[in-house]
């Protein structure tokens, strides 16, 4: 019995675990590294030291303040890069194709006088209709794509004279004028839309800009200023450019004075038409083919360059969610707005400096340039002239940085006394052709008419964008408008050009004093705080629901809440005042139930803004997903 217990003792013993000597410092081990592991978690997950929130906020927002230079600048380099390609080729092919010996020669049978004139029609007649289209694709395209797609345009109409035929010159040179005004007011709205993100980027810490409200009254003005002014600055140097194919190509190939103006009798003031008498012939010998093809080679080169600067270097001009905005308010509404932004005094008072602005420009390139110049100094000037005008309106852009310091005012009436007393001048100045000693006078007349351009342009910019520059949503129906009357100037153009030269310049002086008239009523008016009317632009319709809207839906909320919420927002609707009261009865059959938007009077009553919220057919359809 006691060798049995002895035996079971030593199987009980020996079923027992027996740990070996290092088992308890591995523990220990163990223990310690997941004490380390934890420790270096907690550090990395935890608050950085060297790790500064604001100073990488700051570096952030720096680096979208120069994002938006670059893409003023590169906005700027692609208009200058279109106009000069446009500008210099249309130029190199007018005058080949008045040379008659160049028509008979390459082209006998296609009548190339009869095509340029219906290719001038189609360029000078068609943006008459820009009106009723630009605010419909601006907003359906968006305003970076609207400039890629009418920089496309002006390549195209560079393309088809590779191949100069009827069916290839005149679609192009209609289609140039279907893109004239919905490129201009792209770039209008583009600009401004920078300087407004400019100002967003450098006070991110401000309440209002982090809640994407309605920007103070004046803020970013300065900005307006700085940018227009880059934008021409850079743009007028398309003048220039444009003069290289002319000075670089035909230049040698052109006929001296004598020869070119022999038939012509007097220039200037006295003459009718562009130049009576200037000869049909005026080249001497005609460019080699391959010489014409390597030009229009180079000049595609750049409008594709162009087209590239737009598409890559150009950034969005809004949000994605504030374009959606944008063009759900409704097509209908969007084609009426133009003509209802018209019944705001400021914009009817600015119309004729509208006009006038475009009828200078084209006066300096055309009436100036061809009547007093190439008359006056023969065709082989014509280049000096027009560098000297684009040079001048370039450097001068300049002088609009004065408006920082300065009244407004000062910018578009010395431009407008400039020009005034240019015209005075031009209508006493007639003298003989071949007349090389008057080239000093010519020059100076370019400069100071480059004085007054640059003046105007930058002005009636950047006043148009001071005056509407808290309204974000109505730049594309402004800058519309602005270059509609524009595109009717051009018309004029078009139409005076066998007018005499006294009754252009008494058309330009008149048109003059009453767009400084008009623009002095316009100031004293907004002195006195006069209201203005502006259409009541209706509430986004948004018929899919996407991730942008889901943050103000409260899935919880019962149906007697919505109700509730509904009539609340209905009795405010009431109780708030219009803007404009007619414009509300108008509206508000057209809107229907999708109407009322919350209007809130400013400080100075004539601010307003809507509360962000959904539609009713909206509402209707979440308590759909609900039940």
């Amino acid at each position: 019995m006691m060798e049995a217990t002895e035996q079971e003792d030593l199987i009980a013993d020996a079923g027992q675990f027996v740990a070996p000597p290092n088992g308890g410092m591995n523990e220990l081990l163990n223990v310690g590294e997941e004490d380390n592991i934890q420790g270096q978690m907690e550090e990395f997950l935890g608050p950085q030291t060297q790790y500064n929130e604001e100073e990488e906020e700051r570096k952030y927002y720096r680096r979208k303040r120069l994002g938006v230079i670059k893409n003023v600048v590169a906005a700027s380099l692609g208009a200058m890069m279109v106009y000069s390609v446009y500008m210099g080729l249309l130029q190199m092919q007018l005058i080949l194709h008045y040379d008659m010996t160049y028509r008979e020669v390459k082209y006998s049978n296609l009548g190339l006088e009869d095509i340029d004139r219906k290719m001038l029609m189609g360029i000078n007649v068609t943006p008459i209709i820009g009106l009723l289209y630009t605010p419909v694709l601006i907003r359906f395209l968006g305003t970076k794509w609207m400039m890629f797609l009418a920089s496309g345009i002006y390549a195209l109409f560079v393309s088809t004279n590779y191949w100069e035929r009827y069916y290839t010159l005149v679609p192009s040179a209609v289609a140039i004028g279907v893109a004239i005004v919905p490129l201009w007011a792209s770039l209008g709205n583009y600009i401004t839309r920078m300087a407004q993100q400019y100002y967003e980027y450098v006070n991110y810490k401000e309440e209002h800009v982090q809640e994407q409200k309605r920007l103070p009254k004046g803020a970013c003005h300065s900005y307006i200023i700085i940018f227009q002014s880059v934008f021409y600055l850079i743009f007028n140097l398309s003048l220039v450019f444009a003069e290289l194919p002319m000075r670089l190509v035909l230049n040698s190939h052109l006929h001296e004075n004598k020869h070119i103006l022999a038939n012509v009798k007097i220039c200037g003031a006295e003459i009718k038409g562009m130049i009576p008498g200037f000869n049909t012939t005026v080249l001497t010998n005609l460019p080699r083919s391959m010489l014409l093809i390597k030009v229009e080679s180079v000049l595609m080169g750049f409008a594709f360059l162009a087209m590239i600067i737009f598409l890559v270097l150009c950034g969005p001009a809004y949000r994605p969610t504030e374009e959606i905005d944008l063009r759900s308010i409704g097509w209908g509404n969007i084609f009426q707005l133009p003509f209802k932004h018209l019944r705001d005094y400021r914009l009817r008072l600015l119309c004729p400096f509208f006009i006038y602005s475009g009828l200078e420009v084209l006066f300096a390139i055309t009436g100036f340039s061809l009547s007093y110049g190439v008359c006056i100094l023969g065709l082989k000037h014509l280049w000096l002239l027009i560098v000297v005008y684009g040079l001048s309106s370039s450097i001068f852009s300049a002088l609009s940085l004065f408006l920082l310091r300065l009244p407004r005012w000062v910018c578009l009436v010395g431009g407008a006394a400039v020009h005034a007393v240019l015209i005075i001048a031009l209508l006493a100045f007639s003298t003989k052709p071949d007349r090389p000693e008057y080239l000093g006078p010519l020059l100076v007349i370019s400069v100071l008419w480059g004085l007054g351009t640059a003046l105007n342009k930058t002005g009636v910019s950047t006043l148009l964008g001071m005056l509407y520059a808290e309204e974000k949503e109505r730049l594309d129906f402004i800058y519309t408008i602005y270059h509609w009357w524009q595109a009717i100037a051009i018309f004029i153009v078009y139409l005076w050009s066998d007018l005499p030269m006294r009754a252009k310049l008494s058309i330009l002086l008149a048109t003059l004093l009453l767009s400084c008239y008009c623009y002095c009523v316009m100031e004293r008016r907004v002195a006195k705080k006069v209201q203005h009317r502006l259409p009541r632009i209706p509430r986004p319709r948004h018929k899919v629901k996407g991730y942008r809207y889901l943050e103000e839906d409260n899935s919880d909320e019962s149906d007697s809440e919505k109700s509730v919420e509904e009539e609340n927002d209905e009795n405010l609707e009431e109780e708030m005042p219009s803007a404009d009261g007619e414009e509300e009865e108008q509206d508000a059959g057209s809107v229907g139930a999708d109407s009322p938007r919350v209007w809130r009077r400013g400080a100075g009553g004539q601010q307003h803004r809507w509360e962000d919220g959904h539609l009713q057919g909206a509402e209707n359809e979440d308590k759909q997903v609900v039940e």
